[in-house]
């Protein structure tokens, strides 16, 4: 009797024949990207298919050089509201947000989108061979009416569930202010079943403890009660 994991392989090889067939781009991609979108439709097929022949045209599209370059996202990077520093204990790159630094009413849309794609490609870039997903920490310090972004969070978590299945591992949402909770009632409906439970929310009295569970003293940042400094990008 075969086992799960080599059931799952078998799919993989017949997922890999079937979307070849239709788009010869996925020739390009290694059999564990296919295993992601897999995973992330239960193991369906046809689904999981589906969903990565829209992303092979997606990704066409939407990044043409087959990388964000720095020059096309000027004005946001400016804004030092994104960094990826560290890893976990499990060997998952560390993203941290601080989503108070951002401003909807200077943003713009394709700019934005353009900026998750450049720090998804790049997180994922940073992952050792044996680890395929994230871990974010969305500081909320400071974060009021003029930083919320319904528009811009839908955006970011589409890119994230549509084009980068099964990358997410958990999200610390922390210094989360009341007034957010509004904001989180329109977006929250809006994730996939499968990554609602990544969402972390941690209280400010268990804040060290918590992180210090998954990341350890030297790579979590200072401000944090950690030892690793931030540094811009």
């Amino acid at each position: 009797m075969e086992s799960k994991e080599e059931a799952e392989w078998k799919l993989v090889a017949q997922m890999r024949s079937a979307v070849e067939a239709k788009d010869p781009a996925a020739k390009e991609v290694d059999d564990f990207m296919i295993r992601r979108f897999l995973r992330s439709r239960d193991l369906n097929l046809e689904k999981a298919s589906d969903m990565f022949l829209k992303f092979l045209k997606w990704r066409r599209n939407a990044v043409p050089n087959g990388f964000i370059s720095e020059a096309q996202i000027q004005n946001e990077l400016s804004q030092n509201k994104l960094f990826i520093q560290g890893f976990s204990k499990k060997g998952s790159p560390i993203s941290i947000a601080f989503p108070s630094k951002h401003y909807p009413s200077k943003r713009d849309m394709n700019e934005l989108k353009n900026l998750v794609v450049y720090y998804l490609d790049k997180i994922c870039a940073r992952m050792p061979g044996n680890q395929e997903k994230l871990v974010a920490i969305v500081d909320f310090q400071g974060w009021g009416y003029s930083n919320c972004d319904i528009r811009g969070y839908l955006a970011g978590l589409d890119i994230l569930q549509n084009y980068y299945p099964e990358r997410l591992g958990k999200v610390f949402l922390i210094h989360v202010p009341s007034l957010f909770m509004r904001a989180w009632k329109i977006v929250y409906p809006y994730i996939d079943k499968n990554t609602r439970n990544k969402f972390i929310f941690v209280e400010d009295k268990n804040l060290r403890a918590s992180l210090l569970e998954d990341i350890d003293e030297d790579q979590l940042p200072e401000i944090y009660g950690g030892k690793l400094k931030l540094m811009p990008h």
